[in-house]
């Protein structure tokens, strides 16, 4: 080093490293352009046509479209949806969520793989989550909206809603960067 720390600074120092984001199989991210003025901003969340969403990485074809409103501080984790395929595309449109995923899938080659991602209303992004992989979030401190698109439609009476329970990673996944 050229500057040379005290003690027991220097014993404490460590640095920081950004390696790229692991890859799951089938989990892509796009991001989205908000258009602003003067009077507020616009910003289109799909194009569709006859096969489905146009312009994006992967392919969907939407059966529905929802919203969630999470309070802050909020975790819901984990579900994942395997008793039939069912597709979703996420975008946060206020607020903050810290998503992660997992793949959980037999024979894929991303098994065990775990992602976090940081989604916000500043900066909208779709991000696909492929059935079989396991999905969470906690909602920032002002809480958050997310929009969400399935090509599968809720069924109350059958819901493919499996869930696991919200540590099943470890309860440090949702835990506060201090760093």
């Amino acid at each position: 080093m050229k500057i040379e720390l005290a003690e027991p600074y220097a014993a404490q120092l460590t640095f920081e490293s950004y390696p790229p984001a692991p890859a799951i199989e089938g989990v892509w991210t796009h991001a989205l352009r908000k258009n602003r003025s003067e009077n507020g901003a616009f910003m289109e969340y799909l194009r569709l046509d006859e096969a489905g969403v146009q312009n994006l990485p992967g392919t969907l074809t939407p059966r529905q479209i929802s919203v969630s409103w999470a309070a802050p501080g909020r975790i819901n984790a984990f579900h994942i949806h395997v008793l039939e395929e069912q597709n979703e595309i996420w975008c946060v449109l206020s607020g903050q969520l810290t998503v992660w995923l997992a793949d959980l899938r037999a024979g894929s080659p991303t098994l065990g793989v775990r992602r976090k991602l940081v989604l916000s209303g500043e900066a909208p992004t779709l991000v696909h989550i492929p059935s079989g992989v396991a999905h969470g979030y906690q909602a920032g401190s002002e809480g958050a909206t997310l929009i969400y698109t399935m090509d599968a439609q809720f069924n109350l009476a059958d819901p493919n809603e499996g869930r696991l329970p919200w540590d099943v990673f470890g309860a440090e996944l949702w835990a506060e960067d201090r760093g």
